[in-house]
């Protein structure tokens, strides 16, 4: 009956874990680029009573007699499904249509990756994300320049006055990753390389496995808000039970202590 308690607790604790993915995921709704994730479980150690060795009398028993210790969270895997396009008609606004990531410069000199990109003019012209973290590799915008054109391939052109044609100033270069569920989340719409996701693979835009991009739009969250109803409610139903587990369990701890009266 002890057991009972601490198989039910961890129930408890992993289905806590669990709602709280969800609420993450919900509050990131409306997040640019922001990918949902979920709870992966296992089950614990296990307590062999019986095992389906042969006994005295030669037989083999056909099942083990096992108990289980509960369940335990062990992983939160993104879902890199691309969310739907969101039109803003902002010439630095950027989609990426299919796989890959902006690379950007984070204040200790290594590159973070990201899916968000509406993008920024700083002070210099220079292209930066909302927190002020430049684009990798950097591009800066002239003063004269009255339209940025972004093709499709990630060439960088711009219009200035007097110019009919435009002309090209840099190229946006995407990374993409053989794993990226194994990517590092590190906040701010940021991810970090690890051993986990391999090492990045940097080409243009639509070459290696790389998407394209769309300039005046932006991807949306690809939360689905009835997905994360549901799961919510299954994670509540199952704390609810767990809990009643550990109540049951105490009402029979509570009644073998009252035997001897």
């Amino acid at each position: 009956m002890i057991k009972a308690l601490y198989t039910a607790a961890s129930g408890m604790g992993a289905q806590q874990k669990n709602l709280d993915n969800v609420a993450s995921n919900m509050a990131n709704a409306n997040t640019t680029g922001f990918k949902r994730s979920r709870i992966e479980f296992q089950d614990l150690i296990y307590q062999t009573l019986k095992t389906t060795a042969p006994t005295e009398q030669g037989t083999n028993t056909p099942v083990d007699l096992q108990i289980g210790g509960g369940t335990k969270a062990v992983a939160s895997v993104k879902n890199f499904e691309m969310g739907s396009p969101t039109e803003t008609g902002n010439a630095l606004d950027l989609m990426i249509r299919g796989d890959g990531f902006f690379q950007v410069v984070v204040p200790d000199g290594t590159i973070a990756y990201t899916r968000d990109g509406s993008w920024k003019l700083s002070a210099d012209g220079e292209i930066v994300n909302t927190d002020g973290l430049l684009m990798e590799p950097p591009l800066t915008i002239p003063t004269d320049a009255t339209g940025i054109l972004i093709s499709s391939e990630g060439r960088v052109m711009v219009t200035t006055a007097g110019e009919t044609d435009p002309s090209e100033i840099g190229q946006i270069e995407l990374a993409r990753f053989v794993n990226p569920a194994g990517l590092s989340n590190l906040g701010g719409n940021l991810y970090r390389q690890t051993i986990a996701s391999g090492d990045p693979i940097v080409s243009t835009p639509g070459l290696d496995g790389n998407g394209t991009l769309e300039q005046g739009f932006l991807e949306a969250s690809n939360v689905d808000i009835v997905t994360e109803m549901v799961t919510l409610i299954t994670a509540q139903r199952s704390y609810e039970l767990n809990s009643k587990s550990v109540r049951t369990a105490d009402e029979m701890i509570s009644t073998a202590t009252q035997l001897k009266r």
